[in-house]
């Protein structure tokens, strides 16, 4: 027999996730709001997490299992939105968990408004080490607002991109109407849930911003994570500027000071972390190699620009500006260096200057 459609469909791509999946699931299953499916996609994992998702399907109807060979998040997502029969969308991750009275909230919002877009705040919950619970939980959130038109909704942006609540699909429920009527669908690319947003707001209309706070986003400073080097990084900040340039130009909003304040605020954040990222010990570039790249990130056109534009909040990011600003390069260099030490050798304190940049 056909299940009536539901007013929500929850997506949620797996990978290698066995010791998180099943907290993420049960914090679905005990929502308060039950009117939902939940479309799990195990993107070819190779621990147990298929198994688990499978024993949960098996016990509730409401859960759709898909097995595909690995192929990434983007198309794990893609596939359930292929799938989903609800009014409604909301993507989570497999790692994460949400608080029980989260889905009614969003719902009771966007049918009370008829809202496109629903943006709720979220906690970031930081642990320091495997295998210990010590951790940290930063608030992120802005006051509640209904936008009933394009327009109102531009103009607040840059205080929602502020506190990091347009960049990833987590915190928000999306009217799935919306999203076929766009054909949107997520790109193969490295941060591929922001160009979602991105093209899903770039148009809207109607939105609902809550001032309450539901999922918890689960970030992993263990030793592994934070000796990373990656290499394409600044290419990857490159790319994602460009995308923030072009929805405020289409908007009309690019030269407005505010807006364009918080956009180059954003750049010089985002290119210290590219910063460190070449002075990460593991980065197989000579000195030589990486005060020549340092150069190069620091001297663009863009780089200058975003220096004389940004404002910092924070003593230790107006530090960090300074030697940008005047092309200092082994200055930056030094910085560069420290940041790393710090970021590897006390990751609690790495957290803390991080949340106060």
């Amino acid at each position: 027999m056909a299940r009536n459609n539901p007013q929500v469909s929850v997506i949620m791509p797996v990978y290698n996730v066995d010791t998180y999946v099943g907290r993420a699931i049960e914090s679905l299953q005990n929502q308060t709001f039950r009117d939902f499916e939940l479309l799990i996609v195990d993107d070819g994992s190779t621990d147990r997490s298929g198994d688990i998702c499978d024993r949960f399907a098996k016990k509730d109807i409401r859960i759709d299992v898909f097995h595909t060979s690995n192929a990434g998040a983007p198309a794990a997502r893609n596939l359930a939105l292929d799938h989903a029969r609800g009014t409604y969308v909301y993507f989570m991750d497999a790692d994460d968990w949400a608080e029980q009275n989260m889905l009614q909230d969003m719902v009771s919002h966007a049918s009370e408004h008829a809202a496109q877009l629903v943006v709720t705040g979220f906690y970031i919950d930081t642990y320091y080490a495997k295998n210990s619970n010590e951790h940290i939980s930063e608030l992120k959130h802005q006051p509640s607002a209904n936008y009933t038109n394009a327009a109102a909704f531009r103009q607040a942006a840059y205080k929602l991109f502020d506190e990091n609540l347009l960049y990833t699909p987590w915190n928000k429920l999306f009217l799935r109407s919306r999203i076929e009527e766009l054909s949107l669908r997520f790109r193969p690319t490295f941060w591929d849930d922001f160009p979602f947003v991105l093209d899903f707001i770039r148009d809207v209309e109607r939105v609902v911003v809550s001032d309450k706070a539901y999922y918890h986003f689960i970030r992993s400073r263990s030793e592994s994570e934070t000796s990373r080097w990656r290499p394409d990084m600044y290419e990857k900040r490159e790319e994602e500027h460009g995308w923030m340039c072009d929805l405020y130009e289409h908007w009309g909003l690019l030269d407005t000071s505010e807006h364009r304040e918080m956009i180059y605020r954003r750049y010089i954040e985002r290119l210290v972390g590219c910063i460190e990222n070449v002075c990460n010990p593991l980065c197989t570039l000579s000195r030589a190699q990486k005060l020549q790249a340092i150069h190069m990130m620091i001297s663009t056109p863009t780089a200058q620009k975003a220096a004389e534009i940004a404002q910092p909040r924070s003593s230790h990011m107006k530090a960090l500006i300074a030697p940008i600003r005047a092309r200092r390069t082994w200055l930056v260099y030094l910085e560069g260096s420290v940041i790393s030490f710090v970021k590897r050798r006390n990751t609690k304190l790495f957290c803390q200057l991080k949340s106060r940049r």
